[in-house]
């Protein structure tokens, strides 16, 4: 495991407050690093600006849909807040911004039952609870229950989890419709489009770069490749390589999506088991999802020890709870730690400085809008394989020569990706966990609270069967 080397391995000592504060040159970081880390994690991220206003564009239960501009504002303000928050609390360089498997669930199940603010109203509940569970340590407690083993499968699944967005996004894997195969390579086994050639070429450029160990080499890949795109634009203007500027480079935010929560549910339309079952939902999604993601880049950053345990994690979690609150309050869906936040970990970033610029950056966006789309989506999904691929090195800390390791590691890694959800790669690596260990002479060796966690991941899967059963 790496470590973050002190300030007696670097040799340097803080030079300023700022320094002293974020514990800059005792995580052997500089601030040049620190500003190229927060930069290339807004990069990275800045798509939610973009993607979040289409994924929330799906009418309630009213027909009523949430305006694009509107959306977007809202979640540049909540990702900038919090992110900023999580970095002058923590210390950490873990930027936040709209949980993209939380919005898929209000956008594709929720607001089925409800209309879009009551649908806020229960993310902001769902919040409240992450926050008492935090603030008691009872979610720290759950924390650390889990194995070791399990914690550094967790990093990996992340890692491939990452990469499979970037094939996707880039339209390197694409899905085929068909039982058999389900996914294949670019357009019938061709990545000859030119959107996915940059996706390609943007990565080996990023890929040869780190080989060589070239200081922002994530960086310089993304701004060659948004370079190389922007020529390409210009020779082939009709070949869709993500470019949506429309030459409008400022205007001011529309914030009309504030405050829009609706906590009086229409009983008539909707079930008090169905509430429960949603808030149940959203509550494993957003827990399981974020513990996962923190330990993962708390690993990647070389900031968790052997037990996985990183600084500050208790105001950590309460923040991430807060992100909840305050993604439901502006209609934006919860603000939770990002997986993107690893490409500025690449880069080298090692505080919460970082995070602060990249906060900062998304608090810009909001008058910037369109430049959010300058760089192309095929582009910025290079950036997500390096980082990984980087990730998936932690692999080697597990010893796997015990079953009893070697499947609950293998289901967290593979059903991350394939299932599109950290929460369902967790969930399969507990179980799992449970049952063979107990099963093979270990049930002693499983933490009490892992068995109330397990219990609760059962219900989670059979969240369907069970809302049928009572007649959601």
């Amino acid at each position: 495991m790496t470590t973050a080397p002190s300030p007696t391995q670097n040799g340097t000592e803080p030079t300023n407050a700022l320094d002293r504060f974020f514990e800059i040159s005792k995580r052997g970081s500089t601030i040049g690093t620190e500003v190229r880390g927060g930069l290339v994690t807004f990069v990275t991220m800045a798509y939610i600006v973009i993607l979040n206003p289409l994924i929330l564009s799906t009418p309630d239960i009213n027909g009523i849909r949430l305006e694009g501009p509107a959306v977007a504002a809202a979640t540049a303000l909540t990702a900038g807040v919090m992110t900023i928050l999580f970095g002058v609390v923590t210390r950490l360089p873990f930027a936040f911004a709209a949980g993209l498997g939380i919005n898929a669930f209000l956008a594709f199940t929720v607001v089925g039952s409800v209309t879009w603010p009551e649908a806020m109203a229960l993310v902001m509940i769902n919040g409240v609870i992450i926050v008492l569970l935090a603030a008691t340590g009872l979610r720290k407690l759950i924390f650390d229950a889990v194995p070791v083993q399990l914690k550094l499968a967790i990093t990996v699944g992340i890692g491939l989890f990452i990469a499979f967005i970037g094939f996707v996004n880039a339209g390197f894997v694409t899905a085929t419709n068909n039982a058999s195969p389900p996914v294949d390579l670019g357009i019938g086994g061709s990545v000859a489009r030119l959107p996915t050639v940059l996706f390609v070429i943007t990565l080996l450029i990023g890929g040869v770069l780190i080989a060589l160990r070239v200081k922002g080499a994530i960086l310089i890949a993304l701004v060659g490749g948004t370079l190389i795109a922007a020529l390409a634009n210009l020779i082939w203007p009709t070949e869709g390589l993500g470019f949506a500027f429309s030459g409008s480079l400022v205007g001011l935010p529309d914030l009309s999506l504030i405050g829009q929560v609706d906590f009086g549910f229409d009983l008539g339309k909707v079930s008090v088991v169905a509430l429960v079952m949603f808030v149940f939902t959203l509550l494993f999604s957003n827990f399981f999802d974020a513990m996962g993601t923190m330990t993962g880049l708390a690993k990647e950053s070389g900031l968790a020890d052997e037990k996985g345990d990183f600084p500050r994690i208790k105001s950590a979690l309460v923040v991430e709870g807060v992100g909840a609150i305050v993604g439901g309050g502006t209609s934006s869906s919860s603000a939770t730690v990002f997986v993107e936040s690893g490409s500025g970990i690449g880069e080298g970033a090692r505080t919460g400085f970082a995070t602060t610029i990249t906060g900062i950056l998304f608090l810009l966006a909001m008058f910037f809008t369109p430049l959010t789309s300058l760089v192309p989506s095929g582009v910025a999904a290079a950036a997500l394989v390096l980082v990984g691929a980087m990730m998936l090195s932690q692999i080697k800390n597990i010893d796997l020569s015990d079953f009893r390791v070697l499947l609950p590691v293998f289901l967290t890694v593979t059903v991350m990706p394939m299932t599109y959800s950290i929460a369902n790669g967790i969930g399969a690596g507990f179980v799992s966990w449970i049952v063979v260990n107990a099963f093979s002479g270990r049930a002693k060796s499983i933490h009490p609270l892992l068995w109330v966690v397990g219990a609760g991941f059962v219900l989670f899967f059979a969240r369907g069967p069970i809302e049928a059963l009572l007649g959601a």
